[in-house]
């Protein structure tokens, strides 16, 4: 039987081979290097860009929220004007002569203009904490 080992070999190439060895070594370190740069770039930039993501769709999420709170205050504003208007107009209906008819309308413009006031005053708290909202950071742990 004849020897089936030859020098050609892998094992052969290898044993010893010190430019293997080195071309081994290279492999190695840019496999390492290639690994970390991925790492670093996860940390550095996917990472990042996932959480502010994360953060854009909350704060869409709370743009639309406030949005609707912000929509059911108007309704309801303007439900208890209406409210109110009718009920100056039933006192009106009721008026024995055009003086009341005249106190009527002015307590009703009165207080029409503080209710006017103060709604505005709601509407733009309410704006402002859902601008707040929208762009305040997730606290750590969310």
């Amino acid at each position: 039987m004849a020897d089936d080992t030859h020098p050609t070999d892998d094992a052969a190439k290898t044993g010893g081979n010190p430019m293997h060895d080195a071309a081994q070594r290279a492999s190695d370190t840019m496999r390492g290097a290639s690994e970390a740069m991925r790492g670093a770039f996860t940390d550095h930039v996917m990472d990042p860009a996932r959480r502010a993501g994360e953060a854009m769709r909350a704060s869409g999420q709370k743009v639309a929220d406030g949005s609707a709170a912000l929509g059911l205050k108007i309704i309801e504003q303007a439900e208890r004007n209406s409210h109110d208007a009718f009920e100056a107009m039933r006192e009106a209906a009721q008026a024995r002569d055009v003086t009341d008819v005249l106190r009527i309308q002015g307590n009703y413009l009165r207080r029409q203009g503080e209710r006017s006031m103060e709604q505005a005053r709601e509407i733009g708290e309410t704006i402002l904490r859902l601008g707040r909202d929208a762009v305040t950071p997730p606290k750590s742990g969310d």
